[in-house]
Protein backbone atom coordinates (compact mmCIF):
# COMPACT_ATOMS: atom_id res chain seq x y z
CA UNK A 1 0.00 0.00 0.00
CA UNK A 2 3.09 2.16 0.71
CA UNK A 3 4.47 1.81 -2.58
CA UNK A 4 0.98 2.62 -4.07
CA UNK A 5 0.54 6.19 -2.09
CA UNK A 6 4.36 7.27 -2.98
CA UNK A 7 3.41 6.57 -6.81
CA UNK A 8 0.35 8.35 -6.31
CA UNK A 9 1.38 11.25 -4.54
CA UNK A 10 4.58 11.47 -7.28
CA UNK A 11 2.37 11.64 -9.55
CA UNK A 12 -0.07 14.40 -7.54
CA UNK A 13 3.17 16.09 -8.21
CA UNK A 14 3.63 15.87 -11.43
CA UNK A 15 0.23 16.98 -12.28
CA UNK A 16 0.36 20.12 -10.52
CA UNK A 17 3.61 20.80 -12.34
CA UNK A 18 1.45 20.74 -15.64
CA UNK A 19 -1.69 22.75 -14.71
CA UNK A 20 1.18 25.70 -14.21
CA UNK A 21 2.34 25.38 -17.32
CA UNK A 22 1.49 27.84 -20.01
CA UNK A 23 1.81 25.33 -22.89
CA UNK A 24 -1.53 22.91 -21.38
CA UNK A 25 -3.08 26.08 -19.99
CA UNK A 26 -3.53 26.63 -23.87
CA UNK A 27 -5.06 23.42 -24.40
CA UNK A 28 -8.24 23.81 -22.29
CA UNK A 29 -9.48 20.32 -22.60
CA UNK A 30 -6.15 18.54 -21.42
CA UNK A 31 -6.05 21.36 -18.71
CA UNK A 32 -9.76 20.53 -17.62
CA UNK A 33 -9.14 16.75 -17.78
CA UNK A 34 -5.49 17.15 -15.52
CA UNK A 35 -7.39 19.41 -13.49
CA UNK A 36 -10.15 16.76 -12.66
CA UNK A 37 -7.43 14.21 -11.99
CA UNK A 38 -5.34 16.55 -9.54
CA UNK A 39 -8.53 16.99 -7.81
CA UNK A 40 -9.12 12.96 -7.34
CA UNK A 41 -5.48 12.45 -6.13
CA UNK A 42 -5.82 15.42 -4.16
CA UNK A 43 -7.99 13.73 -1.77
CA UNK A 44 -5.99 10.68 -1.63
CA UNK A 45 -2.42 12.75 -1.03
CA UNK A 46 -3.83 14.98 1.82
CA UNK A 47 -4.90 12.14 3.53
CA UNK A 48 -1.41 9.93 2.91
CA UNK A 49 0.55 13.49 4.41
CA UNK A 50 -1.51 13.56 7.59
CA UNK A 51 -0.47 9.68 7.91
CA UNK A 52 3.35 10.42 7.07
CA UNK A 53 3.93 13.11 9.83
CA UNK A 54 1.84 11.32 12.44
CA UNK A 55 3.92 8.18 11.89
CA UNK A 56 6.91 10.73 11.58
CA UNK A 57 5.68 12.60 14.98
CA UNK A 58 5.11 9.30 16.87
CA UNK A 59 8.38 7.64 16.32
CA UNK A 60 9.65 10.79 17.88
CA UNK A 61 7.55 10.62 20.75
CA UNK A 62 8.34 7.18 21.47
CA UNK A 63 11.84 7.89 21.51
CA UNK A 64 11.29 10.99 23.75
CA UNK A 65 9.62 8.80 25.82
CA UNK A 66 12.68 6.57 26.54
CA UNK A 67 14.55 9.51 27.88
CA UNK A 68 12.36 11.10 28.99
CA UNK A 69 12.49 11.04 33.49
CA UNK A 70 9.96 13.76 34.81
CA UNK A 71 6.77 12.07 35.49
CA UNK A 72 4.58 14.95 34.05
CA UNK A 73 5.76 14.99 30.93
CA UNK A 74 5.95 11.24 30.32
CA UNK A 75 1.92 11.34 30.85
CA UNK A 76 1.82 14.20 28.15
CA UNK A 77 3.85 11.98 25.61
CA UNK A 78 2.09 9.38 26.40
CA UNK A 79 -1.29 11.34 25.75
CA UNK A 80 0.06 13.35 22.61
CA UNK A 81 1.28 8.94 21.48
CA UNK A 82 -2.16 7.69 22.12
CA UNK A 83 -3.55 10.50 19.68
CA UNK A 84 -1.65 10.33 17.11
CA UNK A 85 -1.93 6.31 17.26
CA UNK A 86 -5.64 7.37 16.60
CA UNK A 87 -4.78 9.66 13.39
CA UNK A 88 -2.39 7.38 11.98
CA UNK A 89 -4.62 4.24 12.43
CA UNK A 90 -8.11 6.58 11.04
CA UNK A 91 -5.71 7.27 7.63
CA UNK A 92 -4.26 3.83 7.18
CA UNK A 93 -7.89 2.65 7.17
CA UNK A 94 -9.12 5.79 5.14
CA UNK A 95 -6.65 5.39 2.67
CA UNK A 96 -6.92 1.68 1.95
CA UNK A 97 -10.76 2.43 1.18
CA UNK A 98 -9.50 5.39 -1.23
CA UNK A 99 -7.33 3.30 -2.68
CA UNK A 100 -10.03 0.95 -3.52
CA UNK A 101 -10.38 -0.14 -7.46
CA UNK A 102 -12.83 2.68 -8.40
CA UNK A 103 -16.36 2.25 -10.84
CA UNK A 104 -15.29 4.49 -13.62
CA UNK A 105 -18.99 5.56 -14.25
CA UNK A 106 -19.46 6.13 -10.87
CA UNK A 107 -19.06 10.16 -11.39
CA UNK A 108 -21.99 10.34 -14.78
CA UNK A 109 -25.65 10.93 -14.42
CA UNK A 110 -27.48 8.00 -14.97
CA UNK A 111 -30.82 6.12 -16.39
CA UNK A 112 -33.16 4.13 -14.34
CA UNK A 113 -36.07 1.92 -15.86
CA UNK A 114 -38.67 0.67 -13.59
CA UNK A 115 -41.16 -1.75 -14.79
CA UNK A 116 -44.25 -3.57 -12.70
CA UNK A 117 -43.33 -7.19 -12.48
CA UNK A 118 -45.91 -9.94 -11.05
CA UNK A 119 -48.70 -8.73 -9.59
CA UNK A 120 -50.71 -7.01 -12.12
CA UNK A 121 -52.66 -3.60 -11.33
CA UNK A 122 -50.77 -4.10 -7.90
CA UNK A 123 -47.38 -4.18 -9.25
CA UNK A 124 -47.88 -0.95 -11.73
CA UNK A 125 -48.80 1.00 -8.59
CA UNK A 126 -45.61 -0.25 -6.18
CA UNK A 127 -43.43 0.65 -9.60
CA UNK A 128 -45.17 4.25 -8.98
CA UNK A 129 -43.78 3.95 -5.26
CA UNK A 130 -40.26 3.22 -6.25
CA UNK A 131 -40.68 6.13 -8.82
CA UNK A 132 -41.36 8.46 -6.21
CA UNK A 133 -39.34 6.92 -3.94
CA UNK A 134 -36.31 7.97 -6.26
CA UNK A 135 -37.26 11.29 -7.37
CA UNK A 136 -37.95 11.95 -4.02
CA UNK A 137 -34.38 11.19 -2.49
CA UNK A 138 -33.06 13.29 -5.79
CA UNK A 139 -34.92 16.39 -4.58
CA UNK A 140 -33.22 15.52 -1.11
CA UNK A 141 -30.07 15.67 -2.90
CA UNK A 142 -30.85 18.50 -5.36
CA UNK A 143 -30.41 16.16 -8.14
CA UNK A 144 -32.33 16.74 -11.16
CA UNK A 145 -34.76 14.74 -12.60
CA UNK A 146 -35.75 14.32 -16.11
CA UNK A 147 -38.24 12.05 -17.43
CA UNK A 148 -37.89 9.95 -20.72
CA UNK A 149 -40.83 7.67 -21.18
CA UNK A 150 -43.78 6.13 -19.52
CA UNK A 151 -46.14 4.00 -19.72
CA UNK A 152 -48.94 4.88 -17.09
CA UNK A 153 -51.91 2.99 -16.27
CA UNK A 154 -55.24 3.89 -15.70
CA UNK A 155 -55.17 4.24 -11.49
CA UNK A 156 -52.14 5.95 -11.32
CA UNK A 157 -49.15 3.04 -11.74
CA UNK A 158 -46.48 2.61 -14.45
CA UNK A 159 -46.26 -0.62 -16.41
CA UNK A 160 -42.55 1.31 -16.71
CA UNK A 161 -41.06 4.39 -16.49
CA UNK A 162 -37.56 5.33 -17.57
CA UNK A 163 -35.91 8.49 -15.96
CA UNK A 164 -32.54 10.23 -15.65
CA UNK A 165 -31.28 11.87 -12.50
CA UNK A 166 -28.71 14.28 -13.04
CA UNK A 167 -26.40 15.36 -10.38
CA UNK A 168 -22.87 14.61 -8.53
CA UNK A 169 -22.12 11.00 -8.81
CA UNK A 170 -25.51 9.87 -9.06
CA UNK A 171 -24.56 6.19 -10.79
CA UNK A 172 -21.82 5.69 -7.70
CA UNK A 173 -25.31 5.44 -5.10
CA UNK A 174 -28.26 4.42 -7.34
CA UNK A 175 -25.85 1.57 -8.68
CA UNK A 176 -26.69 -1.25 -5.90
CA UNK A 177 -30.59 -0.42 -6.65
CA UNK A 178 -30.55 -2.68 -9.43
CA UNK A 179 -32.60 -5.68 -8.98
CA UNK A 180 -36.03 -7.19 -8.19
CA UNK A 181 -37.86 -5.16 -5.32
CA UNK A 182 -41.26 -6.89 -3.39
CA UNK A 183 -43.93 -5.36 -1.72
CA UNK A 184 -46.24 -6.99 0.76
CA UNK A 185 -49.36 -5.41 1.46
CA UNK A 186 -52.97 -4.85 0.79
CA UNK A 187 -54.52 -3.72 -2.19
CA UNK A 188 -57.47 -0.67 -2.01
CA UNK A 189 -59.21 -3.37 -3.55
CA UNK A 190 -58.73 -6.06 -1.73
CA UNK A 191 -62.25 -6.37 0.58
CA UNK A 192 -60.86 -9.66 2.24
CA UNK A 193 -57.88 -8.18 3.79
CA UNK A 194 -55.63 -10.28 2.57
CA UNK A 195 -51.82 -9.50 1.82
CA UNK A 196 -50.60 -9.54 -1.87
CA UNK A 197 -46.93 -9.64 -2.82
CA UNK A 198 -45.99 -8.11 -5.95
CA UNK A 199 -43.07 -6.79 -7.72
CA UNK A 200 -41.30 -4.55 -9.80
CA UNK A 201 -37.65 -4.53 -10.94
CA UNK A 202 -35.18 -1.79 -11.52
CA UNK A 203 -32.44 -1.56 -13.94
CA UNK A 204 -29.67 1.22 -13.23
CA UNK A 205 -27.67 2.51 -16.30
CA UNK A 206 -24.91 5.18 -16.80
CA UNK A 207 -25.22 7.75 -18.97
CA UNK A 208 -22.95 7.32 -21.83
CA UNK A 209 -20.79 10.03 -23.81
CA UNK A 210 -20.43 9.61 -27.55
CA UNK A 211 -17.15 8.44 -26.85
CA UNK A 212 -17.78 5.76 -24.76
CA UNK A 213 -20.08 4.47 -27.81
CA UNK A 214 -20.77 5.03 -31.39
CA UNK A 215 -24.38 4.64 -33.15
CA UNK A 216 -24.47 3.90 -36.90
CA UNK A 217 -27.31 5.92 -38.18
CA UNK A 218 -28.02 3.21 -40.97
CA UNK A 219 -28.34 0.46 -37.95
CA UNK A 220 -31.40 2.08 -36.77
CA UNK A 221 -34.88 1.97 -37.78
CA UNK A 222 -37.29 5.45 -36.39
CA UNK A 223 -40.85 4.94 -36.34
CA UNK A 224 -43.09 7.97 -35.83
CA UNK A 225 -46.78 7.65 -33.86
CA UNK A 226 -49.35 9.17 -32.01
CA UNK A 227 -48.96 9.55 -28.22
CA UNK A 228 -51.04 8.21 -25.72
CA UNK A 229 -52.13 9.04 -22.18
CA UNK A 230 -51.31 12.24 -20.58
CA UNK A 231 -49.33 15.37 -22.32
CA UNK A 232 -52.16 17.82 -23.46
CA UNK A 233 -54.05 17.99 -26.93
CA UNK A 234 -50.46 19.20 -29.00
CA UNK A 235 -48.97 15.23 -27.82
CA UNK A 236 -51.83 13.40 -28.72
CA UNK A 237 -52.63 14.83 -32.05
CA UNK A 238 -49.41 15.04 -33.44
CA UNK A 239 -47.13 12.24 -34.54
CA UNK A 240 -44.97 13.42 -31.80
CA UNK A 241 -43.61 9.98 -30.40
CA UNK A 242 -40.60 8.29 -31.44
CA UNK A 243 -39.60 4.13 -31.48
CA UNK A 244 -36.38 3.37 -32.18
CA UNK A 245 -35.38 -0.13 -33.26
CA UNK A 246 -31.21 -0.79 -32.99
CA UNK A 247 -31.10 -3.12 -36.11
CA UNK A 248 -27.89 -5.38 -34.68
CA UNK A 249 -29.41 -6.03 -31.37
CA UNK A 250 -32.94 -5.67 -31.43
CA UNK A 251 -32.93 -3.64 -28.82
CA UNK A 252 -35.91 -1.31 -28.94
CA UNK A 253 -36.91 2.18 -26.95
CA UNK A 254 -39.78 4.68 -27.16
CA UNK A 255 -39.95 8.06 -25.98
CA UNK A 256 -43.19 10.13 -25.89
CA UNK A 257 -42.96 12.39 -23.12
CA UNK A 258 -42.37 15.71 -25.41
CA UNK A 259 -44.30 17.34 -27.70
CA UNK A 260 -41.80 17.22 -30.38
CA UNK A 261 -40.57 14.39 -32.45
CA UNK A 262 -37.13 15.87 -32.21
CA UNK A 263 -36.89 15.69 -28.84
CA UNK A 264 -37.83 12.39 -28.64
CA UNK A 265 -35.42 11.30 -30.88
CA UNK A 266 -33.07 12.58 -29.07
CA UNK A 267 -34.00 10.96 -25.66
CA UNK A 268 -34.66 7.71 -27.24
CA UNK A 269 -31.06 7.83 -28.61
CA UNK A 270 -29.62 8.67 -24.99
CA UNK A 271 -31.36 6.00 -23.86
CA UNK A 272 -30.32 3.62 -26.51
CA UNK A 273 -26.61 4.32 -26.19
CA UNK A 274 -26.87 3.28 -22.38
CA UNK A 275 -28.25 0.17 -23.19
CA UNK A 276 -25.73 -0.78 -25.81
CA UNK A 277 -22.97 0.34 -23.60
CA UNK A 278 -24.79 -1.71 -20.76
CA UNK A 279 -24.78 -4.66 -22.85
CA UNK A 280 -21.79 -4.90 -24.12
CA UNK A 281 -19.79 -4.11 -20.69
CA UNK A 282 -21.85 -7.44 -19.76
CA UNK A 283 -20.67 -9.56 -22.71
CA UNK A 284 -16.99 -8.07 -21.34
CA UNK A 285 -17.09 -10.23 -18.34
CA UNK A 286 -19.30 -12.87 -18.14
CA UNK A 287 -18.23 -12.31 -14.28
CA UNK A 288 -20.28 -9.07 -15.04
CA UNK A 289 -23.40 -10.63 -17.20
CA UNK A 290 -23.40 -13.12 -14.73
CA UNK A 291 -23.59 -10.42 -11.85
CA UNK A 292 -26.19 -8.41 -13.70
CA UNK A 293 -28.81 -11.58 -14.28
CA UNK A 294 -28.70 -11.94 -10.66
CA UNK A 295 -29.66 -8.35 -10.00
CA UNK A 296 -31.74 -7.80 -12.77
CA UNK A 297 -33.94 -11.04 -13.00
CA UNK A 298 -37.15 -11.75 -14.55
CA UNK A 299 -39.75 -10.17 -12.19
CA UNK A 300 -40.59 -13.35 -10.79
CA UNK A 301 -41.72 -12.90 -7.26
CA UNK A 302 -38.76 -15.04 -5.77
CA UNK A 303 -36.27 -13.56 -7.40
CA UNK A 304 -35.44 -9.93 -5.23
CA UNK A 305 -32.77 -7.91 -3.19
CA UNK A 306 -35.35 -6.28 -1.03
CA UNK A 307 -38.50 -6.66 0.55
CA UNK A 308 -40.92 -3.67 1.11
CA UNK A 309 -43.61 -4.49 3.79
CA UNK A 310 -46.46 -2.70 5.29
CA UNK A 311 -48.19 -4.67 7.51
CA UNK A 312 -45.04 -4.82 9.32
CA UNK A 313 -43.92 -0.91 8.13
CA UNK A 314 -40.12 -2.41 7.61
CA UNK A 315 -38.42 -2.67 4.58
CA UNK A 316 -35.36 -5.46 4.44
CA UNK A 317 -32.50 -5.49 1.76
CA UNK A 318 -31.90 -9.36 1.66
CA UNK A 319 -27.57 -8.68 0.03
CA UNK A 320 -27.05 -7.13 3.53
CA UNK A 321 -29.28 -8.28 5.69
CA UNK A 322 -30.39 -4.90 6.79
CA UNK A 323 -33.90 -4.32 7.59
CA UNK A 324 -35.45 -1.09 8.28
CA UNK A 325 -38.96 -0.35 10.93
CA UNK A 326 -39.48 3.40 8.96
CA UNK A 327 -41.07 2.06 5.71
CA UNK A 328 -43.12 5.24 5.46
CA UNK A 329 -40.08 7.38 5.96
CA UNK A 330 -38.09 5.31 3.15
CA UNK A 331 -40.43 5.71 0.71
CA UNK A 332 -40.59 9.06 1.15
CA UNK A 333 -36.92 8.93 -0.68
CA UNK A 334 -35.37 8.86 3.08
CA UNK A 335 -32.44 5.63 1.80
CA UNK A 336 -29.73 7.28 2.97
CA UNK A 337 -28.80 4.64 5.57
CA UNK A 338 -29.59 1.82 3.16
CA UNK A 339 -27.61 3.34 0.46
CA UNK A 340 -24.16 3.98 2.83
CA UNK A 341 -24.64 0.25 3.80
CA UNK A 342 -24.86 -0.92 0.70
CA UNK A 343 -21.65 1.17 -0.30
CA UNK A 344 -19.80 0.00 2.60
CA UNK A 345 -20.45 -3.65 2.08
CA UNK A 346 -19.49 -2.96 -1.67
CA UNK A 347 -16.16 -1.61 0.36
CA UNK A 348 -15.45 -4.48 2.56
CA UNK A 349 -15.84 -6.71 0.06
CA UNK A 350 -13.37 -5.11 -2.23
CA UNK A 351 -11.42 -4.90 0.27
CA UNK A 352 -11.54 -8.29 1.45
CA UNK A 353 -11.06 -9.87 -2.31
CA UNK A 354 -7.14 -7.58 -2.07
CA UNK A 355 -6.27 -9.29 0.98
CA UNK A 356 -6.98 -12.93 -0.77
CA UNK A 357 -5.21 -11.79 -3.30
CA UNK A 358 -2.23 -10.59 -1.42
Amino acid sequence: MLDRLEFTEGKYEEITMKIGDPAVIANQKEWQKLCKEHAELEIVVTKYRIYKKAKQDLETNKEMLRDESDREMKEMIQEEIKDLTQIKETMQEELRILLLPTDPNDDKNVFIEIRAGAGGDEAALFAANLFRMYTRYAERNKWKVEVMSANETDIGGFKEVVFMVKGDSTYSKFKYESGVHRVQRVPDTESSGRIHTSTATVAVLPEVDDVDIEVNANDLKIDVFRASGNGGQCVNTTDSAVRMTHLPTGLVVSCQDEKSQLKNKEKALKILKSRLFDKAEAERSAGIAEDRKSQVGTGDRSERIRTYNYPQGRVTDHRIGLTLYRLEAFLDGDIDEMMNTLITADQAEKMKAIGNND
